[in-house]
């Protein structure tokens, strides 16, 4: 099994691959598909659009939100195509990884001109 900096390193050599034949510019999904893809072809599992129920006073209750994309069960990505990503982005990131009980995600903004300047890496309780 990976660990997970190697997949975090896979993920991110993954999109900087998909940005550099697309670009900036495309929706959300176009970006999401295509990173999907990268990163099944390297022989990671990816789940993407996964359902994220909201726990509340021990009941399970769908609101409707989605999980952009889980990578080996231990990854989260979440994809933006925005002009710039804000603390409420990077607070949404962090809800889901601490809802899930994960330790590692991206925020992943396509919308630059440099892929480099559109990754931010956020940890929950990472342990060492």
């Amino acid at each position: 099994m990976r660990d997970l900096e190697e997949i975090g390193s896979m993920i991110l050599g993954a999109a900087i691959n998909v940005h550099s034949h697309l670009g900036p510019g495309l929706l959300e999904p176009a970006y999401q598909k295509c990173l999907c893809y990268e990163l099944q072809k390297q022989g990671l599992k990816v789940r993407c659009e996964v359902p994220l129920p909201i726990i509340y006073q021990g009941v399970s209750i769908e609101v409707g939100y989605r999980l952009d994309m889980i990578v080996e069960d231990c990854v989260l990505v979440e994809n933006k195509a925005v002009d710039k990503v804000t603390p409420v982005h990077e607070a949404q990131l962090l809800t889901y990884l601490r809802l899930n009980e994960y330790q590692l995600g991206y925020l992943l903004n396509w919308n630059v001109a440099l892929m480099k300047h559109g990754i931010k890496r956020m940890v929950n309780r990472l342990q060492t």
